[in-house]
């Protein structure tokens, strides 16, 4: 035994060829269609649409959905894969794409039949875009707190709330949207919630503030307002009250996706730190010859392959349907954005007065790295289910 897992076994990773040759051919896209572009994103804050209609036609969107809702499959570890390769260029553009699972992974593994064909075939073939309408004014961590409200009315029910720090929502067609249709019960704080998705152009769906936050430019979120608006009872995704368990489920698959933006972060800062160490000269010599620096390269190296590691074990679980890939996804999600945060300051920090020059382009990584310690769930909060989850999976138990 290998506590809490059961066998050495289960720390595998499943890669193959198949893996490579499509990691390759993404950043080989990206490379020549988006990087050219990065700053022109950075400066105007927003991404060219000309590139989300290069990545439809390229099959980007339908990683990781089934085939006969339009996806090209792939799994996990494949989505992984194409999400830590375009992190490495333009985290934002990760983000962007990674919007489209959080609002296709609650409907592929709760929704109806008819809820897959009508909004996950679109989003596969990159003819719309998904969001997520989760977090509130109250807070996000909390799921089981939420205060929108959706009244049942006939065959409809009518939804009334705020909801704030949506990425994707003013691209979006349509939204995944939790809200209270009954009072929490006693000892049940989760239960009463209910999760719907809801569209775009219905009326008394306003977006709102858009937040100016540290990084992601080009992604950065946006308030979206609903206001009495109306959404037939067949557009409930999973089981009336029950919502809490979609939402929270969608987030042990998606945090692996933030893991990945991590990892695309970390390796292209330590990319960028170990090339200027090389060419750089100081006293004479490279710098990366002074033992601080070769300390920091290092460093920053082991911290990212370990990274990488757990984002990849954590979605080879999640490909085998093992439930212990929610701790690993936590694992992923925590260490791997902290390493991100981590090895960009170094990098900044090698490269000296050009590091922080914005037109150099290293230091969007840095304020990049920190969104993603606090989005789909905060590190802190990776922590709490870590220990919940090892105390569960151990001894059976809740705490």
């Amino acid at each position: 035994m290998v506590f809490p897992f059961k066998s050495i076994e289960d720390f595998k990773i499943d890669i193959n060829n198949e893996h490579e040759l499509f990691r390759k051919s993404v950043r080989e896209f990206l490379e020549k269609n988006v990087e050219p572009r990065w700053k022109e994103i950075e400066d105007t804050n927003q991404i060219p649409p000309e590139i989300f209609k290069a990545m439809g036609e390229q099959g980007f969107f339908g990683i990781g959905i089934p085939e006969e809702y339009g996806g090209q499959g792939g799994g996990q570890l494949m989505t992984t894969i194409m999400m830590e390769e375009i992190a490495r260029i333009v985290p934002s553009l990760a983000v962007a794409v990674g919007v489209n699972h959080l609002f296709g992974v609650p409907i592929l593994k709760f929704g109806s039949e008819e809820l897959k064909k009508k909004y996950i075939m679109p989003i596969a073939r990159g003819e719309a875009q998904g969001a997520h309408a989760n977090t509130e004014p109250s807070g996000g961590s909390d799921v089981a707190g939420i205060q929108s409200r959706a009244e049942k009315q006939n065959d409809h029910y009518v939804i009334n709330g705020r909801k704030v720090f949506i990425s994707g929502a003013e691209k979006a067609d349509y939204f995944i949207v939790s809200a209270r249709t009954n009072p929490q019960q006693q000892n049940k704080r989760w239960w009463g919630i209910t999760v719907f998705v809801v569209e775009k152009n219905w009326p008394g769906v306003k977006l709102g503030q858009h937040f100016k936050v540290i990084g992601m430019r080009g992604e950065q979120p946006y308030e979206v307002i609903f206001d009495n608006v109306k959404v037939p009872q067949e557009n409930v995704v999973g089981k009336v009250d029950e919502g809490f368990k979609v939402i929270v489920s969608t987030y042990d698959y998606t945090r692996i996706g933030i893991a990945a933006q991590a990892v695309g972060i970390a390796q292209a800062t330590f990319e960028k730190a170990l090339n200027y160490s090389l060419q750089r000269e100081l006293f004479g010599q490279q710098i990366i010859n002074f033992e601080m620096i070769d300390e920091k390269i290092a460093e920053m190296y082991m911290k990212l392959e370990a990274a990488r590691l757990l984002t990849y074990w954590a979605a080879s679980l999640a490909d085998a349907n093992r439930s212990e890939f929610i701790i690993a996804a936590s694992l992923a999600k925590s260490f791997a954005s902290e390493a991100a945060e981590w090895i960009s300051r170094q990098a900044v920090q090698i490269h000296g007065g050009y590091g922080v020059d914005q037109e150099m382009g290293l230091e969007r990584y840095l304020r990049d790295s920190v969104i993603t310690t606090i989005y789909e769930g905060t590190n802190e909060i990776q922590r709490l289910t870590i220990a919940r989850e090892l105390v569960r999976q151990a001894f059976g138990l809740k705490i």
